[in-house]
């Protein structure tokens, strides 16, 4: 077979996958035909072996390394690790019983040798044992209790790595071996991949691989002709696999796309995340299947286990040739042009942003000393409030208090030593970049910073983050300079400062089937209920903070904030109602028939950032068990929706517009919404104007999408019934005087939203015109916002276009200011009167000139 493979290779018809794969499989055949039959003959004399529970247990090998990848090379080591699920003994056979230690033991030397030993007719495959605990010095073959054991008191960063492409290579197909995979993965999975984003593995990955070329020098000076690796050298086959495991060990836990094993699978999971450019995919994919098929050619001459550039002239020639190049000269050229990418690659990802360098904080920095000045007496304070002061703080001694607080505090001085040398990294630099930080917010945000740090300081992996990624802290200053709501937001979600490291998902499109399908994907891949939760809910803070960024940067109007914020509203209720449906233990269909309506600010696509949600749930399912069995789904639904979690909470919604309020049932069956919203019902049981005036800015949202055309059906003929025009204002008048009243100013400023002249005064015009006219003009029933229809009021001739104009446009400067106000962190939208004093004349004129009448009395 490996003359086989060797041919088609040579002969250019064999890709480096094909390669790779078939050597694979060549040693798992051997790994499973060899263990098939010593274990045979070993049960002959022992017994059966078999754990505590009597149970029979097997042996399960542990491909690792290449192997474990499927990328085995044509002359390569296979590492192993040998574990099997329980203590206990054999059954006894020719000979005495063992403990399953001591049998799986013998059994695993049997098949060292069967594997490695020298014949007549040459070796299988080389046997490499060192990964296993404690390598050398650990037993050969270990429990599942004591692997776990291991990890949990002695696991090395560089094993976690290693263990990324550990997989089971024995027979899999018997119920003992089931059973052993699943529990190794059940050790293996939180080993490998932390629940939360983990970047403080780049510094270990990066000691590792200083290790790894440091070791690769010193048997370069021992062996000069070994000196050109292209396998542990710069730009080599190693900085490619670190530059993609690097992604796996810091996103898998949250990512099950990432726990593959392959390299190249890994880079192309990457770019599909955003995490890469298509072209720095194809560029490393390029230069990494170029060094495995040189790799190849290398090992190919002896069966050498060999990755070193040959020196003498005729090798040099003999290689250039099989890999079609005219010279040496032109191999090289192309080699170093793959070098030199990897190497760079490699290098923006891996380098020390900490010890030196142009990015680290120097130590004789005026923010280095005034970051250590904090911990001195207060005999330096002049000093310390004077370099304060050249760096542009209006208030030099509170910020001098803030860090003196820091350093000082408890839990700053509890912090792991290398958490502290990311802190005051990190620090330094924040006050290095004062002076370019807005003047009028210069201070609230670097103590903002602070609260930030102080936050994030227990999960040393944000810490790394920040110095790992020296522009996600620029970010970070940005968005706390810009709006304190945002930064208010970010301390609450710290996990949203990854978002600062992608350019490209920042400018991407917003694309809702994908987010849906990705998030499903997540979903079905997550560890259980709990960490679905959490997962629903990073990927709605991200959303939420990728729209955020995009707006401060002037990319998105208030209009396109409030659809963008609405639209992902009804991708995450409908991925929610999905998987809370698939865990209802008491279901009779696989789909339900059930939908969620929205109003209010979500139904209108006018949702704010700190907004809750307006939300009734409606079902139409003729099954007898169909009340008890949505009601039960409806609580669990909200539950998932509302329960803060570690990752924070979901959404703030509000039932209280479902039929008779909160005294009305959850979840509502559609025929029964129809009969209350056309009054068909007892006098008791039928709804309000008010709730007809909400009916206006209601639509579906996410669920089954039959029952929202159905809603849309009810709703569109409840807007078209006839009605009495003085009747009605006067109902629309009592109810607007029940919401200024509930919405008291004691302020001289004039309330946006809530005051006369304010947007409630032009929602509520536009809702009396709607429920008078629809019947006679069907674009009023249309959901297409307040200021569409005031042109469309125009239109049908209630007031004139330029009237329409002035208090749209007035509608339009009242959002862009409540939407700032709130941006800013404040709870009411008030700003001086004299500010929109024009736009209060035109909406208080047009309200008198419609309702001024009833309110006098007229």
């Amino acid at each position: 077979m490996f003359g086989a493979v060797a041919e088609r290779d040579l002969r250019g018809l064999a890709s480096v996958a094909e390669v790779t794969g078939a050597m694979t499989d060549l040693a798992e055949v051997a790994v499973q035909r060899s263990l098939a039959l010593l274990s045979a003959e070993l049960e002959a004399m022992y017994g059966e072996p078999r754990g505590a529970d009597g149970q029979r247990v097997v042996l399960g090998v542990v491909g690792m390394g290449k192997l474990g990848g499927r990328e085995l090379n044509v002359s390569s080591d296979i590492d192993l690790i040998f574990v099997y699920e329980d203590d206990g003994e054999t059954a006894g056979g020719t000979h005495s019983p063992l403990s399953t230690q001591e049998y799986f033991t013998r059994l695993g030397r049997r098949l060292i040798g069967v594997l490695s030993e020298v014949t007549a007719d040459g070796y299988v495959f080389r046997v490499d044992m060192r990964l296993r605990p404690n390598g050398d010095s650990g037993p050969l073959v270990c429990s599942l209790g004591m692997l776990e054991e291991y990890f949990y008191v002695q696991g090395r960063e560089w094993e976690r790595y290693a263990w990324i492409k550990g997989r089971l290579v024995s027979e899999g197909d018997s119920d003992a071996a089931r059973r052993l995979a699943s529990q190794l993965e059940s050790i293996v999975k939180p080993f490998v991949y932390r629940r939360y984003l983990d970047f403080g593995v780049i510094g270990a990955i990066r000691s590792l691989h200083q290790q790894i070329r440091h070791e690769a020098a010193r048997r370069a000076s021992m062996r000069p002709d070994k000196a050109d690796d292209i396998k542990l050298g710069r730009g080599g086959i190693r900085e490619i696999e670190f530059s993609a495991q690097v992604f796996q060990l810091i996103r898998g836990g949250q990512d099950a796309g990432f726990r593959v094993r392959p390299t190249l699978a890994v880079l192309r999971h990457a770019q599909a995340r955003g995490l890469i450019g298509e072209d720095v995919r194809e560029r490393l994919t390029d230069a990494y299947n170029f060094l495995r098929t040189l790799e190849h050619r290398l090992q190919y001459r002896d069966d050498a286990q060999t990755h070193a550039m040959p020196v003498d002239p005729d090798e040099r020639a003999a290689l250039a040739a099989s890999l079609g190049f005219a010279d040496y000269a032109a191999l090289m050229t192309v080699l170093d042009g793959h070098r030199t990418f990897v190497e760079a690659q490699f290098h923006q990802i891996f380098a020390d942003k900490v010890s030196g360098g142009p990015c680290g904080a120097g130590e004789d920095t005026a923010a280095a000393w005034i970051w250590s000045g904090a911990l001195a007496d207060d005999g330096e304070d002049d000093a310390l409030l004077a370099r304060l002061d050249g760096l542009g703080f209006a208030d030099p001694a509170a910020v001098l208090a803030r860090l003196r607080a820091i350093r000082q505090s408890s839990r700053y001085a509890g912090l792991p030593e290398k958490s502290r040398q990311r802190f005051d990294s990190v620090a330094q630099r924040a006050l290095e970049a004062a002076p370019r930080i807005d003047a009028a917010r210069r201070d609230e945000t670097v103590v903002r910073l602070f609260d930030l740090l102080e936050t994030v300081s227990r999960r040393g992996v944000y810490l790394a983050l920040l110095t790992e990624y020296p522009a996600a802290l620029d970010r970070v200053l940005s968005v706390l300079g810009a709006t304190r709501w945002g930064g208010g937001y970010l301390i609450r979600h710290p996990q949203l400062l990854d978002e600062l490291l992608d350019d490209e998902a920042i400018a991407s499109p917003f694309d809702w089937p994908t987010f849906k399908d990705a998030l499903r994907a997540r979903l079905a891949a997550a560890d259980g209920p709990e960490q679905q939760m959490d997962l629903l809910r990073h990927a709605q803070h991200a959303e939420v903070f990728r729209i955020l960024l995009i707006d401060l940067a002037g990319q998105l109007s208030v209009e396109h904030v409030s659809d963008r914020l609405s639209e992902l509203a009804d991708a995450v209720l409908d991925v929610t109602i999905e998987v809370v449906w698939s865990q209802l233990a008491k279901r009779h269909r696989d789909v339900p028939k059930f939908a969620v309506i929205a109003y209010g600010k979500l139904g209108g696509k006018e949702l704010g950032y700190a907004s809750d949600l307006d939300l009734i749930f409606l079902y139409d399912d003729p099954d007898e068990r169909s009340a008890d069995v949505y009601t039960t789904f409806t609580r669990r639904l909200i539950t998932w929706l509302t329960t803060a979690t570690g990752a924070g909470a979901l959404f703030d919604i509000d039932l209280r517009l479902r039929p008779n309020g909160e005294a009305g049932l959850l979840v509502t069956d559609l025929d029964a919404f129809r009969r209350y919203q056309l009054r068909e019902g007892d006098a008791a049981n039928t709804a309000w104007v008010w709730e007809h005036q909400a009916l206006t800015r209601a639509r579906y949202s996410a669920g089954d999408p039959q029952i929202g055309m159905d809603f849309e059906a009810i709703r569109q003929q409840v807007l078209t019934t006839p009605r009495d025009a003085d009747v009605l204002a006067k109902e629309i008048v009592d109810m607007r005087g029940k919401v200024f009243a509930g919405h008291p100013n004691q302020t001289e400023l004039f309330d946006l939203k809530h005051d006369r002249g304010g947007m409630v005064d032009i929602e509520f015009i536009v809702q009396y015109w709607v429920l008078l006219h629809a019947s006679s003009d069907a674009e009023l029933i249309r959901n297409t916002g307040n200021i569409a229809l005031l042109r469309e009021v125009a239109r049908f001739g209630l007031m004139g276009e330029e009237e329409a104009e002035r208090v749209g446009a007035a509608y339009r400067k009242y959002r862009k200011l409540q939407h700032k106000l709130r941006l800013d962190g404040m709870e009411k939208a008030r700003v001086d009167p004299a500010l929109v004093a024009d736009e209060r004349a035109a909406v208080t004129a047009l309200w008198t000139r419609v309702f001024g009448a009833v309110e006098t009395g007229v």
